[in-house]
């Protein structure tokens, strides 16, 4: 029985079609969440980009992000999200992250370094904890005279063990995209 699961989860991950950057603009304007994601052919890591349109603007979506408390609300897998430490300044901040992916993985725990550069982009290092390489960006673009945000997300990772690609490259494919609807949900209930 857990075989027949495995190779349908497999089938729908692997089913699902990839989008050229070409076609991400007309995408976003439908409404849709355009997302690459690609595991290392050890299944020891991967990366994924995606993007999404809020209507909201750029200043909510911003706080969102940054807000630690709602991390759990908004990622699929995030248990628990919280500042360690942060630069008087505002400019950085360290995190911790305790993050169960599935039943059959085990928790862990993540420490990154969030720098934050300007007001339209959070860029984000791990620096310990089990996942120990891991880097990406959010980059948010005004749109609509600035009554939208475009948000661009971008993550490479090294998974602490090996998972096979299809599976790595199927949660992030789904995962990425469920972490932006959870974001527009939450960015468009604080307008």
């Amino acid at each position: 029985m857990m075989r027949r699961l495995l190779s349908l989860f497999l089938l729908l991950c692997l089913a699902r079609p990839a989008w050229a950057a070409t076609d991400w603009a007309e995408r976003l304007r439908a409404g849709d969440i355009p997302v690459e994601a690609s595991a290392d052919a050890h299944g020891r890591g991967g990366m994924v980009k995606a993007a999404i349109d809020i209507s909201t603007p750029a200043a909510v979506v911003w706080r969102t992000i940054l807000d630690c408390d709602r991390a759990a609300r908004m990622t699929p897998g995030v248990k628990r999200c919280r500042v360690i430490s942060r630069a008087p300044d505002g400019r950085s901040e360290l995190r911790e992250h305790l993050v169960k992916w599935g039943f059959f993985l085990p928790t862990l725990r993540s420490t990154s370094r969030v720098e934050i550069d300007s007001d339209r982009t959070i860029r984000f290092t791990c620096v310990g904890g089990d996942i120990r390489a891991c880097e990406g960006v959010w980059t948010l673009q005004p749109i609509n005279a600035g009554a939208s945000t475009r948000v661009t997300y971008e993550m490479w990772a090294a998974a602490p063990f090996a998972v096979p690609v299809p599976i790595l490259s199927g949660l992030m494919r789904r995962d990425v995209p469920d972490a932006l609807r959870a974001l527009r949900r939450e960015c468009e209930a604080s307008e």
